[in-house]
């Protein structure tokens, strides 16, 4: 268990004090240092803390850019969701110092993914602990000044960015089809990904046609709320 001086530098870095503290004692608990002592883990505070996470980036991205399409803030939201994002700002709080791990991992260099887990859950944990105005207050002082630093990376990257964010295997390009003239083709790519129906787009060369169906896919999850 963690002592009360490690959660309290947690809280301060957070700029929140729980009431139950029990809910960051558990935040802080990866799976492996759980297994065997019956204690419970991150992974239910994580699995709401992605969800409070995902709802909250989509209100602040609608809010700063009121203009844009819903591809693109597709795309901006999963770069802010990414595993890089959140192990970033995991780090910015300090976890790596202070996530219960199983004996033998170097602090010095844990899985980002641990990291990204704890962070994660830290988010659900606040918003059990405080409701949502807590947990969006949260996101907002880790997350504000990311919302508009860089354009949207390219659909491919950003089609990449988002499976990646979910667990999901990487998404993958087939060449379906090739029609016109050697000198001037239209070539018609496929694009899968777990749980989605295959998207199919043409162009004149593959890697536009590439892009082209990433940017569709990633317009029908933004229209699906994926």
């Amino acid at each position: 268990m963690a002592g009360p001086v490690a959660l309290e530098e947690v809280e301060a870095a957070l700029g929140y004090s729980f009431a139950d503290r029990g809910l960051l004692e558990e935040a802080l608990t990866h799976a492996s240092a759980a297994r065997g002592v019956g204690r419970p883990s991150l992974e239910r505070l994580e699995f709401l803390g992605d969800r409070v996470l995902g709802l909250a980036l989509a209100a602040m991205l609608c809010e700063a850019h009121p203009d844009e399409a819903p591809g693109d803030l597709a795309r901006r939201h999963a770069r802010l969701a990414s595993g890089e994002t959140l192990a970033s700002i995991g780090r910015r709080i300090g976890l790596q110092r202070h996530l219960r791990v199983e004996r033998g991992h170097d602090r010095e260099a844990l899985p980002p993914s641990m990291i990204e887990d704890s962070c994660e859950a830290i988010i659900g944990a606040v918003y059990l602990d405080g409701g949502h105005d807590a947990a969006m207050a949260l996101v907002e002082k880790f997350w504000e000044r990311l919302i508009g630093d860089r354009p949207p990376r390219d659909p491919k990257t950003a089609l990449q960015e988002w499976a990646l964010a979910r667990a999901l295997p990487l998404p993958s390009y087939a060449l379906v089809a090739t029609d016109g003239p050697a000198h001037e083709p239209t070539l018609t790519v496929e694009v899968r990904v777990a749980g989605y129906e295959p998207v199919r787009a043409s162009a004149g060369s593959k890697r536009a046609a590439e892009q082209v169906a990433a940017r569709d896919l990633l317009d029908i999850v933004a229209a699906t709320g994926g």
